[in-house]
């Protein structure tokens, strides 16, 4: 018999399976000292990765040692603060940036534009966003991978401006999710065909939770391919268009 206090849950064996926060077990009426403690360590590390800046000189720096020319991007939140409380400002880009950012022709064919910006977790596209897009350029095929554009204060309706003024066939955002008490470092990826202003998220298709521990970087990137080809052909994406790579998968190993 156990002289520990903890009274273990039946089901404990499942947590080899998941992150997630299940079978915690019971200290008497309450739960057990090392749940708790483990909960305010997740629950801090999501605080800070909302709040954390993204390093754009040291995440450009190593883009432009992988081989991508980059620009910058900026929206009209004028700070941390000013971004979560006005999501729509978020949304907007700074007209400053947008000089830079315009292409020679107005809609230049073949070409992706990625946008890689900090969202709701610097954490994720600083830690994820260069090794998916090595496997991006590694497998893209009949596309021209723009400048890789690093937006700051960024929502993901930021993209639609951004491939606007690059002229792009179709972007792709890749930015910080919402962390949860597991995933302060999740990626999401966001693709829209024929960007311009005023895109609903009903018209982009999204590729989530981008991670070692989550989906890995090759199997988000063969998705992102997939789709990409395929919204050439529909020329929509979105709701018009229906994530069907895991069935290209199966047919690509038979």
């Amino acid at each position: 018999m156990s002289d520990s206090p903890v009274r273990r849950e039946p089901w404990h064996t499942l947590t080899q399976w998941t992150s997630a926060r299940i079978a915690l077990g019971r200290a008497g009426g309450s739960m057990p000292t090392a749940s708790v403690l483990e909960f305010n360590s997740d629950h801090a590390l999501a605080r800070d990765a909302i709040h954390m800046p993204l390093d754009t000189s040291a995440l450009r720096e190593r883009l432009a040692e992988a081989g991508f020319d980059t620009l910058r991007a900026w929206s009209r939140a004028q700070d941390r603060s000013e971004y979560l409380r006005r999501p729509d400002l978020g949304r907007m880009l700074d007209p400053e940036c947008a000089s830079s950012l315009r292409a020679d022709n107005t809609q230049r064919e073949g070409v992706l534009t990625v946008v890689v910006a900090d969202g709701l977790s610097a954490l994720a596209p600083a830690s994820h966003a260069l090794p998916l897009l090595e496997m991006l350029r590694n497998g893209l095929q009949r596309w021209t991978l723009d400048p890789v554009v690093m937006a700051t204060q960024a929502r993901v309706a930021l993209g639609d401006a951004i491939g606007e003024l690059r002229g792009a066939e179709a972007v792709l955002m890749l930015i910080g999710e919402r962390p949860g008490l597991k995933s302060p470092d999740s990626l999401g990826a966001y693709l829209t065909y024929r960007p311009r202003i005023g895109r609903m998220d009903s018209e982009r298709n999204c590729v989530s939770n981008i991670r070692p521990v989550g989906l890995s970087y090759e199997q988000a990137a063969f998705r992102l391919l997939h789709l990409l080809g395929q919204a050439r052909i529909v020329g929509a994406t979105g709701i018009s268009l229906k994530d069907n790579s895991d069935n290209a998968l199966g047919l690509q190993g038979a």
